[in-house]
């Protein structure tokens, strides 16, 4: 055997040990995420946060930016998921979500939308956060999950990089998430089949304080608001 396929094959030796290594290295890094992600998710009694969210069109090329506020508790055994979002920079929207069942308060044309989750296509977000209440199990069975390395996000929060691909059927082909050291996601991203996008960035957040029932109650007059089923 000559010196050149001696070599050759030294090299490739080499290059599939460093491969194998950093697979394992990156699957270690992964199993870790999950695992804090985990922890987080089962002590999570509630949560209020400030909520950036930027949705955009690969067509127009432009994004819109909204800023509000969110409120949440966690499906448990003896209650149902509740989540609200409060929008205050136009468009000025209310919405909140209780077990499947969301309503979506448009003060602009007096009109309140309402619908299942399950059956509408990422209502405001409601996707990107749901990440929150994953177990590490439903991560690893309905996603394939790759590590992307440590990233800074706009706040300036160290977190870990993670890429999810849907196993199951999805209104989105990828999703991205940005888990912060104590396993919690702090930004969320939503990838359309057509390329548009939705994210989400939470910050100032406040981890299980009381929260009252009536905040998951919408404000609008429900005499003279015009509902819509979606």
């Amino acid at each position: 055997m000559s010196k050149v396929l001696r070599y050759s094959f030294l090299f490739i030796g080499l290059g599939l040990l460093i491969l194998a290594a950093s697979v394992s290295e990156a699957s270690a890094q992964i199993s870790e995420i999950l695992k804090r992600m985990d922890a987080n998710n089962k002590s999570l009694q509630s949560l209020k946060a400030d909520v950036t969210m930027v949705k955009y069109d690969p067509v127009l090329k432009t994004s819109d930016i909204s800023h509000g506020s969110t409120s949440y508790l966690p499906e448990t055994k003896k209650q149902k998921r509740y989540l609200r979002f409060e929008w205050t920079t136009k468009p000025v929207e209310q919405m909140s979500l209780s077990g499947d069942n969301y309503e979506l308060y448009k003060p602009s044309i007096n009109t309140v939308y309402v619908g299942k989750v399950q059956k509408s296509k990422n209502p405001a977000g409601f996707n990107a956060l749901s990440f929150v209440s994953m177990s590490r199990d439903q991560l690893r069975t309905n996603y394939t999950v790759v590590y992307l390395g440590e990233e800074r996000i706009k706040d300036g929060t160290a977190t870990w990089h993670l890429q999810l691909t849907p196993k199951i059927t999805a209104s989105y082909k990828v999703a991205e998430l940005w888990v912060d050291g104590n396993g919690m996601p702090r930004q969320a991203k939503t990838t359309e089949q057509n390329n548009s996008s939705t994210t989400i960035l939470l910050s100032n957040i406040k981890k299980n304080e009381t929260i009252k029932a009536s905040v998951f109650v919408l404000d609008y007059d429900r005499k003279k608001v015009k509902k819509q089923k979606m």
